[in-house]
């Protein structure tokens, strides 16, 4: 008898505990209540409360549903009229470069050659002679006075005076043309003398001398010299940039093209928890080694607790607008003869296509002019006729800036289910003199063509290409939807017909942009069980005057249910 009771009594106590370890299992670790909160999800838009179980979403809802999960150690986050999205993803960026740009001589927002030239003379004065020095962000066209210019770009006479004991590159802020001084041509042996480069360009002035002026591939010239940094200062660098994209609201990050080097301490970082950022990682489509060991290895999806992914590569077909590298069609408006250039030949980029397409890796192209993004689109088109039988079907194939297009190849895209990663911010940044690059018809009929784009049927993912701008979401959706310059003008944006709506661009920096990672299962909106990734505003840009959204800040940045960045601890 005393058997049968202590049988009985075991099961008893087995069903209660049982019963307690389910009721316990749907309590949430946390709630987020009390603001405007958009999912993303069409099914349902907006909900009153999120509830949160260890780093996914448990559940969304009304407040008082939500509310019944609640237990003793939940924790509530009242969002006190704050604008809740899901976190919001970077699409196309540069992590170390957005951290180096941080730690070396910032050029941005300087007004002229001058006072570019005066930020690097000051950082001359404190490091000792004969260090290089890296300046980044210089952009001519946005300066209030020009000084001598030839091609299109200023000398570097003017810096070589002011610094003439340190080597010095200054990087325009595309990243596709420097300018050196005098100092830096003579170690890298740049003279009259040295052969033009396939894919670029050592501008000469009339009398046949270098200008210090090196454009798209031939700044390998004097790059192969600069010492390479210590592991210590890219480790910095990462780490810097990381907390730039936190304090912007950036939960997810699509690292536009990174070496063996960086990817090994991507890994070494995620493995220590270091990363917490979504990273989505293109591989250097220049490096075939790393291809290689990539194609054997084969994708590698959600490391480290979902901190890295790697399963894209990144290729380059033409240069950028502001250089003149961009490949066009016809010739640039304000430079008869000039078209743009090819950096990488269209054989290695087939082929490199056709070898992802097999292995099942994605593939991001740059092309911003209309010459590079129907070559870029013929070697898709190609790829699939060719390798449809033997590769996956989903590609989701990507072209990176697509600033430009011919009017003939725009429905191309959507229908080769060709996804385009397009920083609004360009438009915000250049449109007041790509015209002068492009002329009104083609500016019209091809450049920066949102809603069109989206009416065929594309997908856009936004971001910056930072550090090429700045990293802030804010300023990109602004772009977005006003087309306007940061300085708000010209009154009703340039070519208003391709704005994008509000809801179409906060899609391009959370679901589409997770569509483009092949995450969209995953982020992109706030849906049961998907991650806990969440970006809190200060107000509400989907409703706010248009005027206002740049003065928005973020507030709090979650992903994966942890606090990245809390703008109440700091300084």
């Amino acid at each position: 008898m005393k058997q049968t009771q202590l049988i009985i009594f075991f099961l008893l106590i087995t069903v209660i505990s049982k019963a307690q370890t389910s009721e316990l299992g749907t309590l949430a670790d946390q709630i987020y209540f009390n603001g405007e909160i958009y999912t993303m999800d069409d099914n349902r838009p907006m909900v009153e409360a999120v509830a949160v179980r260890a780093d996914s979403i448990l559940s969304v809802g009304s407040e008082e549903d939500i509310m019944k999960l609640k237990g003793d150690k939940t924790q509530l986050f009242d969002l006190k009229g704050k604008t809740m999205i899901p976190g919001l993803i970077e699409g196309h960026a540069h992590l170390y470069y957005l951290g180096l740009n941080l730690m070396e001589v910032d050029l941005t927002g300087a007004k002229s050659y001058d006072e570019a030239i005066e930020r690097v003379a000051e950082k001359a004065k404190n490091i000792p002679e004969g260090e290089w020095i890296i300046a980044n962000g210089w952009h001519h066209d946005k300066w209030d006075t020009q000084p001598t210019i030839i091609n299109g770009f200023p000398t570097n006479k003017l810096l070589s005076a002011a610094v003439p004991d340190h080597p010095v590159i200054l990087i325009h802020a595309s990243g596709h043309i420097i300018i050196i001084n005098q100092k830096a041509m003579d170690i890298a042996g740049i003279n009259s003398k040295t052969p033009q480069p396939d894919g670029g360009e050592i501008i000469m002035d009339i009398n046949g001398e270098p200008t210090g002026v090196l454009n798209e591939t031939a700044t390998d010239l004097v790059f192969k010299f600069v010492p390479e940094p210590t592991k210590e200062d890219v480790k910095e660098a990462v780490t810097l940039a990381l907390e730039e994209c936190f304090k912007n609201g950036i939960t997810g990050f699509h690292d536009a093209g990174s070496d063996d080097y960086m990817i090994n301490l991507f890994k070494e970082m995620a493995s220590q928890n270091l990363i917490k950022l979504r990273l989505y990682v293109m591989l250097r489509g220049t490096d075939s080694e790393l291809l290689e060991y990539y194609f054997k290895e084969g994708i590698q999806v959600n490391l480290y607790d979902n901190q890295l992914t790697i399963r894209s590569i990144k290729l380059m077909a033409d240069g950028a607008l502001g250089s003149r590298g961009a490949w066009l069609l016809e010739e640039y408006t304000d430079a008869p003869g000039e078209h743009g250039h090819n950096v990488t030949p269209l054989e290695d980029i087939n082929k490199i296509v056709n070898n992802a397409y097999k292995n099942g890796f994605q593939v991001g192209i740059h092309a911003i002019g209309d010459r590079a993004t129907r070559e870029v689109l013929d070697i898709y088109e190609n790829t699939f006729k060719t390798e449809s039988t033997n590769s996956p079907k989903n590609a989701r194939f990507r072209i990176e800036h697509a600033q430009h297009f011919d009017p003939a190849d725009i429905v191309r895209v959507a229908e080769l289910d060709v996804i385009l990663a397009m920083q609004a911010i360009h438009m915000s940044s250049d449109r007041p003199w790509a015209i002068d690059r492009l002329g009104e018809k083609r500016i019209t009929e091809g450049a920066y063509i949102w809603q069109t784009l989206l009416k065929s049927g594309a997908k856009i993912v936004n971001g910056t290409d930072a550090p090429v701008e700045p990293i802030d979401p804010m300023a990109g959706f602004y772009a977005s939807v006003s087309r306007k310059t940061l300085k708000g003008m010209p009154d009703g944006g340039y070519e208003p017909l391709q704005k994008m709506t509000r809801n179409q661009a906060l899609r391009s920096y959370t679901l589409d942009a997770a569509y483009a990672a092949f995450q969209e299962n995953d982020k992109g909106s706030i849906e049961v069980g998907k991650w806990a990734d969440f970006t809190i505003l200060d107000r509400n840009i989907m409703t706010i005057p248009e005027n206002q959204i740049l003065e928005t800040k973020v507030a709090m940045t979650i992903i994966g249910g942890e606090v990245v960045f809390d703008d109440k601890k700091t300084d």
